[in-house]
């Protein structure tokens, strides 16, 4: 058991507490290897681990975290008995070399992911209760990127041991939000209003400086605040990862942002023990640590900008939405033609797709600029998570703000298909949901001027039960409504309607596609995701030229049309093969018809 000068609690509130560096990375620089699997160290050589834990210590190091980052049952293959023993091991490496020096041993927890939550949930408790078993008494969950499992597995600690410490700690980019699109702010309150949660922080990912940038993003916080920043940026040479930001930049840098309210200071990869040598020194020049004034930048809000086709939702003005492809080649002179037409006609805005089908077409986004300067008709692109990580993502906000375009639709995208996959690959970092709070969140901080984001709605699902209930979670990640699959059937109708009255406050944009042919309604039929065409339209069309099956294509719209127009805020006419002097017709007639009523 660990030898301790005074209660853990007690210390941070007289002085900073110091911990470690980055084991995994000064594992692999001592021993000349890649460092992959650096856990099972705890069997192979634990007399190398022991050194290391050693060595930071005498830097001046008060609290080690125990080498089992990585140690989990979905790593390591449900291979529990191993599991077990690179955790007790490691937390007993841990505590010898402790024992001469009082250090606190930190039981070091690293995110658990890819499982549904409550096996999530039940994979920390197994970790936790491990190290409890073990004597383990402080907790260190480090590197996340949610806050998944986390409070649930906190509380059942203090269930089990109420004096245990627990510190959370997460990992987020310079911009303040993690790899599954949460921001710090909002990771960091849940970490507050948990009351099981004593420490929260962050870890890797950031050097000092962008460590500094996530306090004064915080504010005020009303837990004792841990910073373990990254050796600077990484270099990959060969196939080996180096960090070069040199100890006392680093020792300097941290010491400095003590004086901000941060209690607890350590390293993550790349920090060796010369650069916990350097921040002892550091913070002993500090004195008090007091840090240098400095004036924080004060966000303001930026104004909700005017949006005709959303006051028109609002207004129950029934708008009319089309969307159109963009498209395959460079060339977009046949797109904005057909753009021009469907505005002449009388729309009220245009969607985009994103790369739909998962074929690779002209940036949404991109020509979502070019329709709003050009023609002055507000475009309303789709952005999906497949191919874009949150840099990616974050980086069109800003430019689709700074054009003045501020609907949105979020969706998660058409999976590659599996012949393409060893060539082309799929990001989906996250799922439509994050995406919307991450833009909600985006707007609420002042990044960009806020977006009216919608969904998808897929009302031709034969478990639609289903689909509502993922429609309301994505209502509570700030979804403000949605557009619908195309209704070609009973049910689908039938669903438009339970989704009327199952979604309370949901702007419903009621989606129509014109068949154009028998054989474009058996290839929806079979081999669209997401659509279901009955056979009683199929059956229309059978044995009709181009003009009749227009013609009919004009009046089966017209009468979905009628028939939905109880239960939706909007229409949304999907052109089908880039036919928009069809489609014009259509927005044409209804707009006529709803005139004269």
């Amino acid at each position: 058991m660990e030898q301790e000068r005074v209660n853990i609690r007690e210390h941070i509130k007289k002085e900073p507490l110091i911990f470690d560096g980055g084991m995994g990375t000064y594992y692999a620089q001592k021993t000349h290897t890649r460092g992959k699997g650096v856990e099972l160290a705890n069997i192979e050589t634990p007399i190398v681990v022991e050194e290391i834990h050693t060595e930071y210590l005498r830097a001046g190091a008060q609290a080690i975290k125990t080498n089992t980052f990585a140690a989990n049952r979905i790593v390591y293959q449900g291979d529990t008995a191993l599991v077990e023993r690179i955790l007790h091991t490691g937390f007993e490496i841990a505590a010898r070399a402790a024992e001469p020096f009082g250090a606190y041993i930190f039981a070091d927890i690293g995110p658990v992911t890819g499982l549904p939550p409550a096996d999530i949930i039940e994979e920390y408790y197994f970790l936790a209760d491990s190290f409890l078993a073990a004597g383990a008494r402080h907790f260190l969950f480090e590197t996340n990127s949610s806050a998944e499992g986390l409070v649930e597995t906190a509380a059942h600690i203090k269930q089990v041991c109420p004096d245990a410490f627990v510190l959370t700690s997460f990992s987020a980019f310079p911009g303040g939000y993690t790899r599954d699109g949460f921001f710090v702010e909002e990771l960091v309150r849940v970490a507050v209003e948990s009351g099981y949660i004593d420490a929260v922080g962050f870890n890797c990912v950031s050097g000092v400086q962008s460590m500094k940038e996530l306090v004064h993003l915080l504010g005020t916080c009303s837990l004792p605040l841990s910073l373990m920043p990254n050796a600077g940026h990484p270099i990959v040479v060969d196939g080996r990862t180096f960090y070069e930001s040199a100890p006392d930049y680093f020792g300097k840098g941290l010491a400095a942002i003590v004086g901000d309210g941060v209690s607890i200071v350590g390293g993550c990869c790349g920090t060796t023990p010369d650069h916990i040598r350097a921040l002892c020194g550091a913070l002993r020049d500090e004195g008090s640590v007091t840090a240098e004034a400095e004036e924080r930048a004060v966000r303001t809000a930026l104004a909700p900008s005017r949006s005709p086709f959303f006051d028109a939702l609002r207004a129950g003005e029934i708008p009319i939405a089309v969307e159109l492809d963009p498209p395959e080649t460079g060339n977009a002179d046949k797109f904005m033609a057909g753009a021009l037409e469907l505005q002449a006609a009388g729309i009220h805005a245009i969607t985009i797709a994103d790369n739909p089908i998962a074929r690779a077409r002209m940036d949404a986004a991109m020509l979502a600029g070019r329709v709003y300067r050009s023609l002055g008709l507000e475009p309303i692109p789709h952005m999906t998570c497949r191919d874009r990580n949150l840099n990616a993502i974050k980086s069109i906000l800003l430019g689709l703000s700074a054009e003045g375009i501020h609907n949105m639709i979020a969706i998660t995208g058409d999976p590659i298909p599996t012949a393409e996959r060893d060539e082309v690959k799929s990001v989906y970092q996250f799922n439509s949901r994050k995406l919307s709070a991450f833009i909600t969140n985006l707007g609420e901080r002042g990044d960009v001027v806020p977006f009216h984001i919608f969904g998808a709605l897929n009302v031709n699902s034969q478990h639609f039960p289903s689909q509502l209930g993922l429609a309301k979670k994505k209502m509570e990640a700030g979804m403000t409504g949605f557009f619908t699959q195309p209704v070609l059937s009973a049910r689908a109708k039938e669903n438009l309607r339970t989704a009327r009255d199952t979604l309370p406050g949901a702007l419903i944009i009621g989606g129509i596609m014109p068949v154009v042919s028998e054989r474009n309604a058996r290839f929806m039929e079979s081999e669209i995701s997401g659509i279901h065409v009955e056979e009683r339209i199929i059956n229309a069309y059978h044995g009709l030229d181009r003009e009749a099956a227009e013609e009919l294509a004009v009046q089966l719209s017209l009468e979905i049309a009628k028939d939905i127009a109880p239960y939706i805020d909007g229409y949304y006419i999907i052109t089908p093969f880039s036919r928009t002097s069809l489609v014009a017709r259509i927005v044409k007639e209804l707009t006529a018809r709803r005139l004269a009523q």
